[in-house]
């Protein structure tokens, strides 16, 4: 009698997985490297490695209908003149017009506007859209200087020095032609339909002695006025920051690598940078070392979605936060109701492979007139304010639950984390232990 083995399921390699062959074929067959938008897309530790520690006998929890919760801040107290005050502690980061449409960033400064926030510009320059629409905002400075001027810096309500980005931090921006309109070209200075790179640093400064003088440069510009920020990749944040700090920043800008972008190789998207729960604490504990801590601001961004991750943020030490990829949702951008439009892109509404391309089915990172058409900006614009609203009330249920009367009191001691990385990366105990990594025993 013959005995037979019987029939086993084929298994994959976990290094080869099917996206990787696919990258490989891609590859071999055209010789280029894949650009897309967005931010990281592997499985990082992130927020939701983090659990709040609510009160119960120990803390005394506040009442949510009668007990008041803060959430306003101030940034950029330490040398402006006139320093920012927002009612909320969730920022729009900078999205050029030109990867976003008109309507969309007239969009963002409605919704911001509303909700008692700041707006920033991108690169790019400044678009009347902008400005008129936004009671507060942040005008970006970036190696490229595309459409910059001593105009829009005076008009601005303060400035923000690019040094580098979560999703690409030591590259530089990228826009392809098909985005460059006529309007682009000419805020841009470049010719119209031709691919344009951002230079990777500034031209006119090489390391923190230049960055000082030109922090004093942008003052003088705007009359000690503005707040002056300095935003950095999420790749070395402990001596960034400090460096920043040294330098003159008003505010430090920190962005981890599940922060999005225009269009970059993806090679770069996903193996450069650290995540932005990582990048957290060594920022803050330059600012304590420095005792600059709450003197000079911290913003953090990459990856924020709900009030949750806003007060975890807040809890580990930062002041604020920026939301970039969020707020694009929240306008109405890859709304699956475009789905067979995304799929005759070759894509899927989710997944933000378009951002790059321009021909965007929901009109909001594109430059095409009958798509941008699609946009409401007065209704896109109450969205996101509802979005920004709703982020504030559950970051406020949680500081009540905490037994808080602010967001800004909200405190490492508050939270636990779910994974041996998440603990080691945010300093606080993992869970059902007294054990942060590499801090203490157990």
């Amino acid at each position: 009698m013959t005995y037979r083995n019987p029939p086993t399921t084929p298994r994959k390699s976990a290094t080869f997985d099917d996206y990787t062959l696919s990258e490989i074929r891609r590859a071999a067959a055209t010789g280029i490297y894949d650009i897309r938008g967005a931010g990281a897309k592997r499985k990082l530790p992130h927020f939701d490695d983090l659990l709040f520690l609510g009160a119960s006998i120990s803390r005394y929890p506040l009442e949510g209908y009668r007990e008041r919760c803060d959430t306003s801040v101030v940034l950029g107290s330490r040398h402006a003149r006139k320093p920012i005050e927002l009612k909320i502690p969730i920022t729009i980061a900078g999205m050029s017009f030109g990867s976003l449409s008109g309507p969309a960033k007239e969009a963002l400064g409605r919704g911001a506007t509303l909700s008692g926030t700041s707006t920033t510009t991108g690169d790019g320059g400044m678009t009347e859209e902008e400005r008129g629409h936004s009671k507060t905002l942040v005008y970006q400075y970036l190696p490229s200087r595309y459409g910059m001027n001593p105009r829009d810096l005076r008009r601005a309500d303060a400035i923000e020095v690019v040094v580098g980005q979560g999703a690409k931090p030591g590259g530089g921006g990228m826009l392809l032609g098909q985005k460059i309109s006529d309007r682009v070209a000419e805020m841009r200075t470049l010719p119209k339909g031709i691919d344009q790179r951002s230079a990777s640093r500034h031209p006119d400064w090489t390391g923190p002695d230049d960055l000082e003088i030109k922090i004093l440069e942008l003052r003088e510009i705007t009359d000690w006025e503005k707040p002056i920020y300095v935003k950095v990749g999420g790749a070395r944040p402990y001596y960034d920051t400090a460096l920043a700090v040294k330098a003159g920043a008003d505010v430090v800008v920190v962005d981890g690598m599940q922060g999005g972008t225009a269009a970059t190789q993806e090679v770069f998207i996903e193996n450069v940078g650290q995540p932005t729960l990582a990048c957290i604490r060594p920022a803050v504990q330059a600012l304590q070392d420095l005792g600059m801590h709450r003197k000079v601001q911290l913003i953090v961004s990459g990856g924020i979605r709900n009030g949750a991750d806003v007060a975890k943020a807040l809890a580990l030490g930062v002041d604020a936060v920026s939301i970039g990829t969020a707020a694009l949702v929240a306008l109405g951008d890859n709304d699956p109701r475009w789905e067979a439009e995304y799929n005759a892109l070759g894509t899927t509404a989710g997944a933000y492979d378009d951002w790059h391309e321009g021909r965007d089915p929901a009109g909001i990172t594109t430059q095409d007139p009958e798509l941008m058409k699609r946009v409401d900006p007065i209704a896109a614009g109450r969205r996101l304010a509802n979005y920004l609203k709703v982020m504030t009330l559950e970051a406020q249920t949680i500081a009540r639950a905490c037994g808080k009367n602010s967001l800004h009191n909200l405190e490492p001691e508050d939270l636990v984390a779910l994974s041996i990385e998440a603990a080691a990366m945010a300093g606080v105990p993992l869970a059902g232990t007294n054990w942060i990594p590499g801090k203490t025993g157990f």
